[in-house]
């Protein structure tokens, strides 16, 4: 083999080990559980519920409010 297909050969594999380690971290560090009763309630004031919106009247006009 020559010294180009080595080198690009220990590039591959470190790259890969690279992934593999970054992929093994990521998942240790996901949170085991759910959010807390407290994260939830300051996620639902900052962005909202998650109900649906109610339906539009008949001929109400969609249009943003500015």
């Amino acid at each position: 083999m020559s010294r180009t297909v080595v080198i690009v050969m220990v590039l591959v594999m470190v790259a890969a080990a690279a992934s593999a380690t970054t992929i093994y971290f990521v998942q240790a560090n996901a949170p085991a559980t759910g959010m807390s009763e407290e994260q939830r309630a300051t996620r639902e004031k900052f962005f909202g519920t998650a109900k649906e919106l109610p339906p539009i009247e008949k001929g109400q006009e969609m249009r943003p409010r500015w």
